[in-house]
């Protein structure tokens, strides 16, 4: 408890903006007494998406070659149309800026999206739960007090290489935070019936439009 008491200090929390599937999930690390022992260290946040969340590799993509963002993926390839019940968890490295608006303190934001889920018997809405991130720090020279800090492994190499030649540190004891909930829409079973037929029906006429364009307008040789 006394070891437990003398590393408090760092804390972590979450926040998902906007509403619907399409969200920006926003991490903040603020690191009170901890920050005079790790300055001059990169500040990084690793977090498990689980399978019914995901972020899109092609906007990650788009959003490193503009400069926007250094978040990295692991893995790199994700299948964006896969349900959640045919999905994986994801780990998301998110490197973290300054934040302005108090020292030692540090925040980064990423797109995520919500998967579709299985038609629920009763409530139109499933539950996702995304735990707490973990903070870790990348010091050159670690003044960082062994009984708090311990050496990591990130998995992921790009991410040190751009932070210069460090050593990875995340922490031994710290407060349990609360997980962070997403409400997904999903459709009832019951209405599964009257989907399919509409669907069915939609088909049938758009298929019948084309076909009949086709036949009045197109050039048969």
């Amino acid at each position: 408890l006394g070891v437990q008491a003398v590393c408090q200090g760092a804390t972590v929390t979450q926040e998902l903006l906007q509403e619907g599937f399409h969200r920006d999930l926003l991490v903040k690390v603020e690191l009170g007494a901890v920050g005079e022992d790790a300055e001059g260290c990169a500040v990084a946040a690793r977090t498990h998406l689980p399978p019914g969340i995901y972020v899109d590799p092609y906007e990650l993509a788009s959003l490193q070659q503009h400069n926007l963002t250094k978040v990295l993926l692991i893995p790199d390839v994700v299948d964006v149309e896969a349900p959640e019940y045919l999905a994986t968890e994801l780990l998301v490295l998110l490197p973290m800026e300054p934040d302005s608006r108090c020292s030692g303190c540090f925040r980064a934001a990423v797109p995520v999206h919500g998967r579709y889920h299985r038609p629920a018997a009763e409530r139109e809405g499933a539950v996702v739960v995304l735990q707490s991130p973990e903070v870790l720090l990348c010091c050159r020279d670690s003044g960082l007090p062994a009984e708090c800090w311990k050496p990591a492994e990130v998995g992921a190499p790009s991410l040190g290489k751009a932070m210069g030649p460090c050593q990875w540190y995340s922490k031994r004891h710290g407060p349990v935070y609360e997980d962070l909930t997403l409400q997904v829409p999903v459709g009832l079973r019951q209405h599964s019936p009257l989907v399919c037929v509409v669907t069915l029906l939609a088909t049938v006429l758009s298929s019948s439009l084309i076909l009949a364009a086709v036949c009045q307008y197109g050039h048969f040789s």
